[in-house]
C-alpha cells in the first residue's frame, strides 16, 4: 500500500512501525472482537444445521534476519522431517469456520525460556498489554489454549467443537475444554496416553484393534467409545 501510487496519502513506514509496536494497545481484543462481530454477520446466512468449529493449530514464525526482536528464540520446525531449526516464533492460532469459511479469532506468538536469543526489555512499562503479551509468549501452547476458547465463546462466537490435530489432544487439554461446553475433535497419535474400554486400560494401538469396523461410509474405518483416563468421555 505505501509502495502504490496513492502512497504519499499514507503515514510513512517508521510511523506504521511505531503504531504496532505500541505496548498499551490491546491487538488481542480489538482481533477478537472484529471478528466476532464479522462472524455473527456471516453465521447467520448458512444453514443452522451447520456446524459451527472452533480450530487450534499452530505454525512457524520465521525471522531469522532479525537480531533485536524480543524474545526472538531458536525454534525447532516439527514440519521437516529433518531436525531443521529457525530464528522465530510458534504462532498459536484460534480460528473459526462453518465448512465453507475461515476466519482469525485469537493468537499468540510463542517463545521458549530455554532457547532464547534476545530477551524481556526492562524499560517497558509491566502494566500494558504489551507486557503481558511477552510473558504469555514464555507458557505452553496447551496452557493457552483454554483461555483463547473461553474469550472467543464470551464475545459470542458461536461454535459447538475444537478441533485439533496430535499435537494438542491430550487429556489435560481435553478436559479443560470439555468444562468450558465445547465438545473436541483431534487426531491422536501413539503416546503414553491410555484409554479406558470395560475397565480395560488400554493403549491407542490396542484401542484400535478390537474397535468394531464401521459398514458405510469409507471414511470412517472403525469406531470404538471410550473414556480417559481423567473421566472425559
Amino acid at each position: 500500500m505505501l509502495q502504490s501510487k496513492k502512497g504519499d496519502q499514507y503515514p510513512g513506514k517508521d510511523t506504521v512501525y511505531r503504531f504496532l509496536n505500541y505496548s498499551k494497545f490491546a491487538w488481542r481484543r480489538f482481533l477478537t472482537l472484529f471478528s466476532a462481530h464479522t462472524i455473527q454477520k456471516v453465521s447467520v446466512l448458512t444453514n443452522a444445521d451447520r456446524p459451527k468449529v472452533l480450530i487450534v493449530d499452530d505454525s512457524m514464525y520465521d525471522r531469522n534476519r532479525s537480531k533485536k526482536v524480543v524474545l526472538l528464540a531458536r525454534c525447532r520446525d516439527h514440519s521437516s522431517t529433518g531436525k531443521r531449526f529457525y530464528k522465530g516464533f510458534r504462532m498459536l492460532t484460534l480460528g473459526w469456520s462453518d465448512g465453507a469459511t475461515f476466519m482469525p479469532v485469537d493468537f499468540a506468538l510463542l517463545s521458549s525460556k530455554k532457547a532464547q536469543v534476545n530477551g524481556i526489555s526492562e524499560q517497558i512499562d509491566k502494566r500494558t498489554s504489551g507486557y503481558k503479551r511477552r510473558i504469555e509468549a514464555l507458557e505452553t501452547a496447551s496452557s493457552l489454549v483454554p483461555s483463547m476458547v473461553d474469550r472467543a465463546l464470551q464475545a459470542g462466537v458461536p461454535a459447538q467443537y475444537v478441533l485439533m490435530d496430535s499435537w494438542f489432544t491430550h487429556a489435560p487439554l481435553v478436559q479443560s475444554i470439555v468444562a468450558l461446553g465445547m465438545d473436541v475433535i483431534g487426531m491422536v497419535k501413539p503416546t503414553k496416553q491410555h484409554y479406558l474400554v470395560d475397565d480395560r486400560c488400554l493403549s491407542l494401538k490396542e484401542l484400535y484393534k478390537i474397535a468394531k469396523p464401521v459398514q458405510g461410509p469409507k471414511d470412517i474405518l472403525r469406531s470404538i467409545q471410550a473414556t480417559l483416563k481423567n473421566g472425559v468421555l
